[in-house]
């Protein structure tokens, strides 16, 4: 680890060059998952015409990401990090071929939309698993290439890039999908993962903190759950974003808003897809440069309450420029959200405990995002698709007030 003790500097963490690698490596490869999931999430509908089929999408990688996850962790902390990642960077461009190939087979009519819908299941599954391994990986990296006394600034660069790579990845895949089709933008997509290998070879290999078979698997996976549950705040930051990201997962039902309702085709889908994520950005590069000196807690609270409202607009609404306002504006409240919970959980987890934190942060708050879309797919098919995103804000908020009263710690947390 390089010694840049900067603390007031807000390039400290980019002037390392591992932390810059890792950077480039992250950004590439979640550009290129968002692009895989915007383009999924468009081609499932086109194939069932059902929001529910969104919905099942989400499941089919819940399942196995939180099945995994705890056991992910224990395996991330006896390991060498830097082979770890790189296997599962790996897979991931297996996945992206095979979805690309099932495209140009479905696009030549040589396979059927229902067998194409449920081979596209099965290929989600698998990256549900390998996420579960490979997700919680970089932040635990992350720790190990930045000195502590930077590792606020190092969480709010490392936000910014997931979330440019976020707006890059919609953006990019609504305009590719509308102009060059499923199958191309998939063979992109297997490309930007490829580059982000590439970008992880230039790190050095990172070992395990703590020896191989000093603890048997069930009593290590216990003690990360453990020390998540005694760490209020962080307990009490992780279930408020849960929670949030379950009832407020309106981004699942954006290819229904814009093919149905709003009617803006593929490109107005890629800007509607990504402007949380551009929102998010926004409000990154400020806390880069202007990071939040006290009161955390509490305008925690705050920004995730303004998420759920944000979320209600949306639902609502029936133009384009103010369904794109309210994403936007709820991706600002959810990057205060965002980098607030990712610092807490870097400056109050131990080095020899951040595979199983982190995947148990995977559990809560990864998978929130999947289970969120399959809630959403449920609901829309029960109460309809504006009553459901409407709900769903609302549910917010009454998490919002129940965490006010329940959660003092965190409500006056300051770090």
């Amino acid at each position: 680890m390089e010694d840049i003790q900067l603390n007031g500097d807000p390039f400290a963490a980019i002037r390392i060059d591992e932390f810059r690698s890792l950077i480039a490596a992250r950004f590439t490869f979640v550009m290129g998952l968002r692009m895989l999931s915007t383009t999924v999430g468009w081609w499932i509908y086109n194939l069932t015409n059902s929001p529910f089929a969104i919905g099942i999408v989400g499941l089919s990688e819940f399942i196995p990401a939180i099945s995994f996850a705890l056991y992910a962790g224990h395996v991330i902390d006896i390991s060498e990090k830097r082979k770890m990642v790189l296997r599962g960077m790996a897979l991931y461009f297996i996945a992206s071929v095979t979805l690309a190939s099932l495209s140009a087979l479905n696009s030549s009519a040589k396979l059927n939309n229902q067998f194409v819908a449920i081979c596209i299941y099965g290929v989600i599954f698998g990256t549900g698993i390998v996420r579960s391994f490979t997700g919680p990986v970089f932040n635990v990296i992350l720790a190990n290439i930045v000195p502590k006394s930077n590792l606020q600034n190092a969480t709010t660069w490392n936000q910014g890039s997931f979330l440019s790579a976020s707006v890059a990845g919609h953006a990019t895949a609504g305009f590719l999908i509308a102009f060059a089709g499923n199958t191309i933008t998939l063979f992109l997509i297997a490309f930007m993962i490829a580059l982000s290998l590439f970008f992880l070879f230039q790190l050095k290999p990172k070992p395990a903190a703590n020896e191989r078979g000093e603890k048997k698997t069930w009593d290590s996976v216990k003690e990360g759950v453990e020390f998540v549950f005694r760490t209020r705040e962080l307990l009490g930051a992780i279930s408020l974003d849960l929670f949030a990201v379950l009832f407020g997962g309106a981004v699942a039902m954006v290819p229904v808003y814009a093919r149905d309702m709003l009617k803006i085709g593929a490109q107005g889908f890629g800007f509607l897809n990504g402007a949380s994520d551009f929102g998010s950005i926004i409000i990154v590069v400020l806390l880069t440069f202007y990071p939040i000196r006290k009161q955390q807690g509490k305008k925690l609270l705050f920004a995730v309450g303004g998420f759920g409202s944000c979320i209600i607009i949306f639902g609502l609404s029936k133009l384009f420029w103010l369904s794109f306002g309210a994403l936007m504006l709820s991706g600002m409240l959810d990057g205060i959200s965002v980098v607030t919970r990712g610092t807490i959980m870097q400056l109050k987890t131990p080095d020899n405990m951040r595979g199983r934190v982190m995947s148990v942060n995977s559990m809560f708050i990864n998978s929130s995002n999947e289970l969120g879309q399959f809630e959403s797919g449920v609901a829309a098919k029960i109460l309809g698709v504006v009553p459901s995103v409407v709900f769903g804000g609302c549910m917010t908020l009454l998490v919002v007030a129940t965490t006010w009263f329940t959660a003092p710690s965190l409500r006056k947390m300051e770090y």
